[in-house]
């Protein structure tokens, strides 16, 4: 998903939804994350975010990098890196400082592009 140094090892995952799994309220955590089960709630990770094939997200959701192959209902805030597979759907307002989206992905919403908090650091 992420070139070089921003490379999701699946791995260190940290945090695992299941596929049967259903978990409703605010969810925080720092590692990394995958959802192939169903989320409702708030999501806010400083880590990066996997929603696999059969995720679902209705959330807004904050990331430093996420990858959709599943569908997220609510808006998303990503530091880095955010990427919208060909499986992916987002119904909801994105902002982001890198947006990849591939054929056959469905955006609905509007996108605002930021920058990225590595580049503000090396003007400095």
């Amino acid at each position: 998903m992420f070139k070089k140094k921003d490379t999701v090892n699946m791995e260190k995952v940290d945090t695992i939804i299941g596929k049967d799994s259903n978990f409703q309220g605010n969810l925080k955590g720092q590692g990394t994350l995958r959802v192939d089960g169903k989320i409702e709630g708030e999501v806010e990770c400083q880590g990066d975010v996997v929603v696999g094939e059969g995720g679902f997200v209705s959330a807004g959701l904050k990331a430093r990098n996420l990858l959709v192959a599943g569908i997220i209902k609510g808006n998303v805030s990503v530091s880095e890196k955010l990427e919208i597979a060909s499986t992916g759907r987002i119904e909801g307002d994105i902002s982001t400082s890198s947006l990849i989206i591939d054929d056959g992905a469905l955006f609905q919403g509007s996108c605002q592009m930021t920058k990225a908090a590595s580049s503000e650091k090396n003007k400095r």
